[in-house]
């Protein structure tokens, strides 16, 4: 039960952040379609000059976060050191774009201008993003204080054997004297 406490908190993040950077997804490749086409005078869209690449980056950001939440899901499920490397290292890349975006759709609202309503949804679910995916990476890292959070980078609770007990399953001495393997 105390192994299972970070993942009991990790799971429904992993699963929040996916379904959110898929919104982000839709969105963001929708308004980047409309910004290409030059179509930047529909009424749900508008911009202004930081627009592309606030969608440059938060499109990119997007697709890094469902790529991580695929490794994060394979991680959640073995909750092990060796799955734990993949999950952070991917998590912590997403979020640094994501906070890139962040970056940039702050730039945005302070340049102003006229904003459509999905540049301003996807500039909160970019904020919002950012937060619960910096949430997500501190649970993941979390093992590093206490092996109640979860899988630490120093634990060796498996293939390492305990100095001075042999395994039974292991056998020891030589080959019977007068056999030779080829």
């Amino acid at each position: 039960m105390a192994q299972t406490v970070g993942r009991n908190i990790a799971a429904p993040l992993l699963f929040l952040n996916l379904v959110m950077y898929f919104i982000v997804l839709g969105f963001a490749g929708w308004c980047l379609n409309r910004f290409i086409n030059g179509q930047t005078n529909h009424p749900s869209f508008g911009g202004n000059g930081a627009t592309m690449f606030f969608l440059t980056f938060t499109i990119l950001a997007a697709v890094l976060g469902i790529v991580s939440k695929f490794a994060g899901g394979n991680h959640i499920r073995a909750w092990r050191n060796d799955s734990l490397g993949a999950a952070a290292t991917s998590a912590l890349i997403a979020w640094a774009i994501t906070a890139l975006a962040f970056g940039f759709a702050c730039k945005q609202i302070n340049i102003g201008g006229h904003r459509g309503w999905r540049l301003r949804v996807l500039e909160a679910f970019i904020i919002i993003l950012t937060f619960t995916q910096l949430i997500y990476v501190l649970m993941l890292h979390a093992g590093m204080f206490s092996s109640k959070y979860g899988p630490g980078y120093r634990d060796s609770d498996y293939a390492v054997r305990e100095r001075g007990v042999e395994d039974p399953g292991l056998k020891g001495g030589t080959a019977a004297p007068g056999t030779r393997v080829v």
